[in-house]
């Protein structure tokens, strides 16, 4: 069966009964049907957090799959059949892969998150009001410079782009503003996809409103003709952005095909954003549940750095144990073995891509210092001495392998690996830290996170980049911001910044293409390698399988 279909065999329950799970009273809960909620967490402004953290990262992701998603719903839904009040904190997916190459975002087999089809397509419409309140900033500002550009805006360094939900390359780079006497200044434009926005960054990392409008204020839009920084609280726009985001802002309810609550929230790419659900979903998790079970983007290298690099050093979380999902399909490709071949045990191949996942195991241990569970995503064609392999390097590097079966099995499948967290969270606590200091220079962050993290021999930058850096380094310190964090944006499929780089490649060179200073987002994002902000639809998108019928079942989401 596909997913849709075992999602379609369950009858969820009201969403009033798993408010109660958490208990969450009815005067906080906002219902979007019958399954479906908002949670208006002002209720819950002044309840403490008590829950313990765990967060699912992954290797490096291949054509093969590693489930990352998936593992972290069935892991909840284990954790509430031994008794604990867990809840999963999940991302909202993006219709650009949904009907892209990659799919959907809801977890897969006996372990998703329902009802999958609205959660996949729109799903209470909060990437919709976010591309509309980034829309709005770009039209007042065009609206500006056609209004007798009272700020002095240089046309020609607007930096703030247009964004929509979907894949599409044709609006990478567009020329807007036909001239004339109404159709606008013409000037050089493009799209980016709303995940990588820097407004779905603020959304993300606001506690509250207030500070969602605080960063909403900050973001800049260009430079005027004094080189002197432009933003979208000087264009008045902050207001009526946060006045768009609202509703938004409120957490999503739902629950996995077992009835466990999950709380979703935000969606940034973490390839070419920061990769984590919202600041305000996790900690209203950690207020309502004894364990929160989250996720972060991609292999550890990108998710995992960057929810501990930026999500907890600007709130304050510590994630108690991470969960580093493998599979031994997964494995075998980094071993240089090709797609169609992987059903075949090769225990040879499997150790040669190993080096990846120790690689995972070491950074998530020795760089922030936090204990580590690997999670191996069953596949049928696994074999016992593929599986003996994996769980024996793990060992050798400190961490325990768990066999995990929730695809096939539910809660049920996960149970071992459950237990294995919670004997994690019975030891001593660790402090945790950081891959740099945030007083150092930007171009010392660059290069000590791709050495500690991807293992890069050093890093090399285009013309104009290291002179931008030591800008913003100077910018930081003018407006009493200190120190920030960077974001780096790359290919998910390697180490390093080049996608056919299987493993754990050394040495490499990390080639740093382009900065931009995130002022609202309070980070620097670092683009290295090819990596772009809107990506394109592959040669058959999965576009081409989704389909309604006449009684408006929805079909061919996976």
């Amino acid at each position: 069966m596909t997913d849709q279909e075992i999602a379609k065999k369950v009858t969820p329950r009201p969403i009033h009964e798993i408010a109660g799970k958490l208990n969450i009273p009815d005067g906080a809960l906002i219902p979007y049907g019958k399954i479906k909620a908002k949670i208006d967490t002002r209720m819950f402004a002044a309840m403490p957090k008590k829950a313990r953290l765990i967060l699912t990262t992954a290797i490096n992701p291949t054509p093969a799959g590693e489930g990352k998603t998936t593992v972290t719903i069935g892991l909840a839904d284990a954790l509430r059949k031994l008794g604990k009040n867990a809840a999963a904190v999940l991302r909202e997916p993006s219709l650009g892969p949904v009907f892209g190459v990659k799919g959907g975002a809801a977890g897969g087999g006996w372990a998703q998150v329902t009802p999958m089809e609205d959660i996949n397509l729109h799903f209470n419409g909060d990437l919709h009001a976010i591309t509309t309140a980034n829309n709005l900033l770009s039209a007042m500002l065009d609206n500006s410079l056609s209004q007798g550009n009272p700020l002095r805006i240089d046309s020609r360094t607007v930096t703030f782009r247009r964004c929509m939900d979907m894949n599409d390359r044709q609006l990478r780079n567009i020329v807007c503003g036909l001239g004339g006497t109404s159709s606008g200044v013409p000037r050089e434009d493009g799209f980016d996809i709303t995940a990588a926005s820097e407004v779905m960054a603020c959304f993300c990392l606001a506690k509250d409103l207030k500070d969602l409008k605080a960063r909403l204020e900050r973001i800049e839009v260009a430079r005027d003709f004094d080189k002197k920084p432009v933003t979208a609280g000087q264009l008045g726009a902050a207001g009526a952005m946060c006045a768009l985001l609202r509703d938004a802002f409120s957490p999503n309810l739902v629950q996995t095909l077992e009835g466990s609550p999950a709380i979703i929230h935000g969606g940034p790419f973490a390839n070419i954003a920061h990769g984590c659900n919202s600041v305000a979903a996790t900690e209203l998790a950690l207020k309502l549940s004894d364990i929160a079970v989250t996720e972060a983007g991609f292999g550890a290298d990108l998710g995992c750095e960057k929810f501990i690099d930026i999500k907890c050093r600007m709130n304050g979380l510590v994630p108690d144990c991470v969960v580093i999902v493998a599979t031994v399909r997964a494995l075998k490709y980094h071993g240089g073995v090709d797609k169609d071949k992987l059903n075949d045990e090769d225990v040879s191949a499997l150790k040669k891509g190993l080096p990846n996942l120790i690689r995972h195991i070491d950074n998530v241990q020795s760089i922030w210092n936090r204990p580590a569970v690997v999670a191996i995503n069953r596949f049928p064609s696994d074999t016992l001495a593929e599986i003996n392999a994996v769980e024996a390097a793990c060992a050798e590097h400190g961490s325990k392998a768990v066999l995990t079966e929730v695809w096939g099995k539910g809660g049920e499948g996960g149970t071992a690996l459950a237990e294995a967290v919670l004997a994690e969270l019975d030891k001593e606590a660790r402090e945790l830290e950081f891959t740099y200091a945030l007083d150092i220079p930007l171009t010392e962050k660059i290069e000590t996170l791709a050495a500690r993290v991807y293992g890069a021999a050093n890093v090399a930058y285009a013309s104009g980049v290291k002179t931008r850096l030591l800008r913003i380094d100077r910018e930081c310190k003018a407006d009493g911001a200190g120190g920030v964090p960077i974001c780096i944006a790359k290919t998910q499929y390697s180490f390093s910044d080049d996608p056919t780089k299987r493993g754990a490649p050394e040495p490499f060179t990390l080639t740093v293409r382009d900065v931009k200073y995130s002022r609202g987002a309070g980070f620097v994002v670092v683009f290295a390698g090819e990596i772009i902000a809107m990506p394109g639809l592959p040669k058959v998108p999965a576009a081409v399988n989704i389909d309604v019928d006449d009684d408006g079942e929805i079909t061919g989401i996976f």
